[in-house]
């Protein structure tokens, strides 16, 4: 979550008449403050009349091409939801049956990522991918701990390898538990991780790789297999075993319905463990992710609690504990719902918009494909040379008819390079991709009538890129 700072001064809501059953004019006596508690109540009506009023100022989340967070579900999923606000996630004696459900998802994704034994394999949800990442990255700790006991007492510092294009959470789980992070810059058209950067920085202190199916960047799959046989080939040579952890926060949910011949999963014998999040294609609500480890080897047994919870033991691996149980349920509600073809049209149309868009993009003068949305169902694209735009300009544009088309610029050694990414989501249709694709027409005769990019006039470029 954000960190914020407390707000000082006397500011107070306004209200106007009507918003009361009772009396039209009362509210407009009310001026709650807004940074700290007032005085006393105001009724129901009004609290929610006020907060409602303010957020009609965020983004419309159904435009939103930014987030890879779900956006829509259906009445009947949300239903469900509701009705489970109440339970804590955590408390597993109280609500057994979303314990079930839990356990239930483990299970499907096991079998959905071809575990060597699905009955051996354990997991367990998250609050999203980054809780996520964060126990993987523990345990592929805690293990090189146990193999190099000596080393580690006496002062070795752990490191973990990675593409620069990986997600901040990775970063975070560096710094939080001092791993020093190895991060593989991109250079040229290498936008991620391949097997020849991930070997070169691997040595006797390195903890695992991170392999990403599916990069936030650019859309594209870092070529896992690929880089298990680099490290089973260092292994052969030095003696020295590195698993493989997969970030499959988006392609976890993706490549298994249509891209079932690419192996990354566990399937390879490599990969200790996979994180996705449940809310990204897996299709529910914010937040809840996943997190699966082959078989109890991978998982150190020290790092799971037994909890004695109201009345019952809990083993417990989590950095968080009460959670809402929501979106555990809505997750097995989507897993029943679609099934493997289910999933596999779902998917398949987000990719068909996804390369749809980016075909007809690359067709308008002015702009260059770097992914064409043929992996994950997100496609990157910059502006070519000498314009007197930039993609900083198309955002902003873009914005101010409703669309969140974030522009940003890559990280070392592509510094360079700055790109506008289209993630294409459940709930955004052929039909909102034509809106958009019209209203970016419509648009360009007018920036190629600007006279320099805006940036060269002072104005800073707005990044919508925070993920």
């Amino acid at each position: 979550m954000a960190l914020h700072k407390g707000a000082g001064g006397d500011r107070r809501l306004s209200m106007g008449p009507y918003p009361t059953i009772a009396d039209p004019l009362g509210a407009m006596k009310l001026a709650p403050p807004l940074h700290r508690l007032g005085e006393g109540p105001v009724t129901a009506d009004t609290a929610y009349q006020l907060v409602h009023d303010e957020l009609m100022l965020d983004g419309n989340a159904r435009l939103n091409l930014a987030t890879f967070v779900t956006t829509s579900m259906e009445a009947q999923a949300a239903r469900l939801m509701t009705e489970c606000l109440d339970k804590n996630m955590i408390d597993k004696d109280e609500y057994p049956q979303t314990a079930e459900l839990e356990r239930r998802c483990v299970s499907i994704l096991a079998d959905l990522w071809h575990a060597p034994d699905p009955d051996a394999a354990i997991g367990c949800s998250t609050t999203g991918s980054s809780e996520a990442c964060m126990l993987a990255g523990m345990a592929l700790k805690r293990r090189w701990m146990h193999r190099n006991a000596d080393r580690y007492a006496a002062g070795a510092r752990p490191n973990l390898v990675m593409g620069a294009n990986v997600q901040v959470c990775w970063e975070k789980f560096c710094n939080f538990w001092e791993v020093e992070a190895r991060l593989a810059p991109m250079e040229g058209t290498r936008f991620h991780l391949d097997a020849e950067q991930a070997v070169a920085l691997c040595d006797e202190n390195t903890i695992g790789v991170v392999g990403v199916l599916g990069s936030t960047f650019d859309g594209s799959y870092e070529p896992v297999a690929e880089i298990c046989a680099g490290l089973d080939a260092f292994q052969e040579r030095t003696g020295i075993d590195v698993p493989v952890h997969v970030d499959g926060a988006s392609g976890g949910m993706v490549a298994p319905f249509l891209d079932p011949e690419l192996v990354w999963d566990f399937r390879l014998p490599r990969v200790a463990s996979i994180n996705t999040s449940g809310h990204k294609y897996g299709l529910v609500y914010p937040g809840v992710g996943w997190a699966l480890w082959r078989d109890k080897a991978a998982l150190p047994e020290e790092l799971v609690f037994r909890v004695n919870y109201l009345g019952g033991e809990m083993p417990t691996f989590a950095l968080n504990f009460s959670r809402p149980g929501a979106e555990v349920v809505a997750q097995y509600y989507i897993f029943l719902r679609l099934g493997r073809e289910g999933f596999q049209a779902v998917q398949g149309a987000c990719r068909e918009v996804a390369t749809y868009m980016a075909g007809r993009i690359e067709k308008l003068d002015g702009f260059r494909l770097l992914t064409r949305g043929d992996q994950l169902p997100v496609f990157a694209f910059t502006t070519e040379e000498g314009l007197p735009f930039d993609v900083f300009d198309v955002s902003r544009r873009l914005r101010e008819r409703g669309w969140q088309v974030p522009a940003y610029t890559f990280p070392a050694n592509r510094e360079d390079l700055s790109v506008l990414r289209v993630v294409c989501r459940n709930g955004f249709s052929r039909d909102l991709a034509e809106l958009l694709l019209t209203d970016l027409d419509r648009l360009l005769p007018e920036l190629r009538r600007q006279p320099v990019p805006l940036q060269e006039l002072g104005v800073a470029p707005r990044s919508g890129f925070h993920h």
